[in-house]
Parts: C-alpha cells; sequence; structure tokens
C-alpha cells in the first residue's frame, strides 16, 4: 500500500482534526474509510451468497455458509483496487476478487440477483446505521449525560436571565442548561429513531426483482432473508436506490443536532466575555492565548465548535439536492454522496470538542450573583408589576416603569422607591403574601427569591433525559 506524510493531505479533516482526535478519527476509520466501505460492501455479498446456500438447500449448507462468513477476514481492499484497474468497475472488482476465496459450488452465487447498487445502498445503510451507534450517538449521549448532571448541579445557583442581551428576570444557571438538555435530548431520540429505519435492498436494477424472480418463487422472502443476515429492513419501494429519505431524515436530525451544539457553544462563549466572566473554559499552564498579548484566555474551543458547525451545517443542501435521481437511477448522487462521511466527521470533532469543553467548564457562583444584582434589584420590575396588577390596580405596568425611570436617574433602588408609594407597597406586600407567602422586604432585597419554577424544570429534566439516554445506551 502507498504511504503518504498526512500533512500532504489536502482536507483538514485528514491532518489537523485528525491529530487533534486521532482516537474518535481511528474509531471513525472502522466505519467511514475506504477499506471499511469495501469491508460493508463484502458483508452483504456474504449475506447473498449464504441466503442462496440457504435456499437451495445443501447438504454441506454450514460448511459452505462459513465460507461466505470468513470472506470479510480474508479480503484485503489493496486487491479491489488493483482489480478495479483492470474492471474499470468497483462492484465488478470486488466480485471478482470475492470468487478468488471461494471453493467451486459457492462461486456461482456470488453476486447474483444482485445489482451494484443492491451491494451499494445496502453496505452505506449498515455503516452509517454502526457509525451512528458505535461514534455519533455514545459521543452525543456523553454529552447530554454532561449537561444533565450540569444542570442538576446548578439548578439552584442564581443567573440573571437574558434577552437581547439585556438582563431580563432572574433564572438559575441550571435552568439556562437545561434548556440545552431538553432540546439536545429529543434530537438524539430522533437519530436513534432514525437510525433504525435505514434500509437495503435485494431488488435488482430497476427495483422490480427482475432478476430474482427467474431463481425463486418468491423474490420477497429472498430479499428479506438477505437483509436479514444484517439486521435491515428492505426499502419499502427502491428503484435501482433504496429510497433516499431514510438517510436523508437521519442527517437532518445530525445537522439538528449540530445546530443546538453549535448555539450551546455560541452561548458558552458570550457568558466568558471579560465583562460577564460567569464561567471559563479550561486553560492549561503551557496554553497560548494570543501571539502578542500574554494575559488572554480565549474561549477558542467554544469558537471552535461553532466554526465547524459553520463549515459543516451548509452541506445539509446537498443531501437535499442528493434526494433526486433521474428515472430509476443516474450517476449525478455518486461524487456528492462520498461526502457524508466527511460531513459526519466533522460533526463528530465538533462533539468531541463541546464534550471537552463541559467536561472542564468552571462555573463562577460568585460573578454569577454578582451579575444578578448589577443593576440593582431593576430585575424585580416585573415582579412589582405584576403583584400590582394582581391586586386590582388597572395602571400597573406605567406606574412601575415611571419607578423604574426614577431608578435610573437618581441611582435608587427599585424597593426603596416601591416603599415610598405606601398604596402601591401595602397593595404589593399584601399580594405577595397571599401568593408565595413571603416577605416583601426579603423579596426585593433577595433577586434570586424570583425565579419561578427555574430550578424544579432544571432538575425534573435532568432526571427525565437521563432515563431517556439510559435507554438508548442500552439498545445500542
Amino acid at each position: 500500500m502507498e504511504t503518504r506524510n498526512i500533512f500532504e493531505n489536502i482536507s483538514p479533516l485528514d491532518h489537523r482534526y485528525y491529530l487533534a482526535n486521532k482516537q474518535l478519527f481511528q474509531e471513525l476509520s472502522k466505519y467511514l474509510s475506504e477499506e471499511a466501505s469495501i469491508r460493508y460492501c463484502v458483508k452483504v455479498e456474504a449475506a447473498l451468497i449464504k441466503t442462496h446456500i440457504l435456499l437451495n438447500k445443501h447438504e454441506n449448507r454450514d460448511l459452505l455458509i462459513k465460507e461466505a462468513d470468513l470472506l470479510e477476514s480474508e479480503i484485503d481492499p489493496s486487491e479491489v483496487y488493483d482489480e478495479e484497474e483492470k474492471t474499470q468497475h468497483n462492484i465488478r472488482a470486488l466480485v471478482n476478487v470475492i470468487k478468488k476465496h471461494l471453493s467451486d459450488p459457492v462461486k456461482p452465487y456470488v453476486h447474483l440477483g444482485a445489482t451494484s447498487v443492491d451491494i451499494l445502498d445496502t453496505a452505506s445503510s449498515l455503516k452509517i446505521r454502526d457509525v451512528t451507534h458505535k461514534v455519533v450517538l455514545k459521543l452525543l449521549i456523553e454529552i447530554e449525560n454532561i449537561l444533565t448532571s450540569l444542570a442538576e448541579t446548578e439548578a439552584e445557583t442564581p443567573q440573571v436571565g437574558r434577552t437581547h442581551g439585556q438582563h431580563a428576570v432572574p433564572i438559575t444557571f441550571g435552568f439556562a442548561i437545561a434548556e440545552y438538555v431538553s432540546r439536545l435530548g429529543k434530537s438524539i431520540i430522533k437519530i436513534h429513531e432514525a437510525s433504525l429505519e435505514l434500509r437495503g435492498k435485494l431488488a435488482g436494477a430497476v427495483g422490480a426483482y427482475n432478476s430474482t424472480s427467474l431463481m425463486v418463487k418468491d423474490p420477497f422472502l429472498m430479499e428479506g432473508q438477505a437483509l436479514d443476515f444484517l439486521n435491515l429492513k428492505p426499502s419499502e419501494h427502491s428503484t435501482q436506490l433504496v429510497e433516499p429519505e431514510y438517510l436523508l431524515r437521519l442527517l437532518l436530525e445530525m445537522n439538528t443536532a449540530f445546530g443546538i451544539i453549535a448555539n450551546l457553544a455560541d452561548d458558552l462563549r458570550h457568558l466568558q466575555r471579560t465583562e460577564i466572566a460567569e464561567i471559563k473554559e479550561m486553560f492549561t499552564e503551557e496554553q497560548v492565548g494570543s501571539s502578542t498579548m500574554p494575559q488572554k484566555r480565549n474561549p477558542w474551543n467554544s469558537e471552535h465548535v461553532k466554526s465547524l458547525w459553520k463549515a459543516f451545517s451548509p452541506r445539509v443542501i446537498t443531501f437535499y439536492m442528493d434526494q433526486i435521481s433521474e428515472h430509476q437511477r443516474d450517476l449525478t448522487n455518486s461524487a456528492s454522496s462520498r461526502f457524508v462521511p466527511d460531513y459526519i466527521a466533522g460533526f463528530c470533532a465538533a462533539l468531541n470538542r463541546m464534550k471537552k469543553v463541559l467536561s472542564t467548564l468552571y462555573v463562577d457562583r460568585k460573578k454569577l450573583k454578582f451579575n444578578l444584582t448589577f443593576t440593582g434589584d431593576l430585575v424585580l420590575s416585573e415582579a412589582a408589576y405584576i403583584l400590582l396588577s394582581c391586586s386590582g390596580d388597572p395602571d400597573a405596568h406605567e406606574k412601575i416603569r415611571k419607578i423604574t425611570l426614577e431608578c435610573e436617574k437618581t441611582g435608587s433602588r427599585l424597593f426603596e422607591l416601591l416603599k415610598q408609594d405606601k398604596e402601591v407597597w401595602d397593595k404589593i406586600s399584601k399580594q405577595l403574601d397571599k401568593t408565595t407567602g413571603l416577605n416583601p422586604e426579603d423579596f426585593f432585597t433577595h433577586p434570586e427569591l424570583y425565579r419561578g419554577q427555574a430550578a424544579v424544570k432544571a432538575k425534573k429534566l435532568s432526571e427525565k433525559y437521563r432515563i431517556e439516554m439510559s435507554k438508548i445506551k442500552e439498545s445500542i
């Protein structure tokens, strides 16, 4: 085999990101490499051979089936590539090589009744299913479990809520993380479900079972038997291709999860701004943040995740374009579909980086509390308005709005100005006691008390998705 210096490779996946994710990429290689593609095609050809042996009721069928089972370990991908130089056809080259490794009684069954795409599409479904279960879902579940733990641990940690980049009302940091627990958790469930829907086919050149109808009375049964060896179901309607929507739906849901991860990375990045500084990414002693500013501690890992999303997410357009093939099949998807493994590798690189960020994330609870009261007690303006309105005051919003303007003008606290208006303060106090039983002075001097069901929701979602992830992990 030809050897190559990885720094001569063109794609950054094959040098920069390989070196940064060596163990991950070596695992991905088991499913997405060219060698893996050939190996999965051999699996499908072997399943077809075994089906013929069973349907023809050979006396020594156990011995012949064993021959087929050994094919995967016996065939070197370089043999297939050498043969393809002669045939100029990848599957015919594979067929010729397989026959060299089989005894005469088995050779006639190689590829019998199949067209190239029966093998290629079925092998593709197999490898995508396997990489989804063994790598993609594994990483996603690890991230989700870190998020559920973080949401639960920080469920009670006060944080100021933000909309439009402005302080809103109090929440908890665990509640903020629970957003991603929920969003990512649902996406993981859908990825798992879509992976189980991937299909194969043994329906021949145009999907009408022309060839297999000459071999057996029930070609549907034959197809089902062959695919059963691979733990796949047949496509409901095939042309020369498996219906593209099975794979499309899985890739689209992966892209949805990718977007959720990028959104999380963006939020984490903003929370590390100097003026916010509520969290920090790990920074090693020897790590450099800037080539010229020694004090810099840039949130580059979070930025890296978002940058990978920018590079790979637009490929969803190609996934949609690969949905279309003219008549029973053309070759306009042949080159474009070969880049699906690149997309999955880029997605996994981003997941691996996000796992690193979350695993070493430092939560600065003192800074969280400081930011909550940065604008004094103005974050309780909504609470004052709601309490006053519920007491029956029809102008509650306008009254509180004017008080907040006075706070900004004079630097006074909301609590102080509310108390100055005895009628307003009495109404607010009575309504607060009625609904919560809280002392009004305690409430308005401790903004963290006005957090609604943030902590409850964070804990509830953490428990729910921890259970869901456990179910998926057991099933794969």
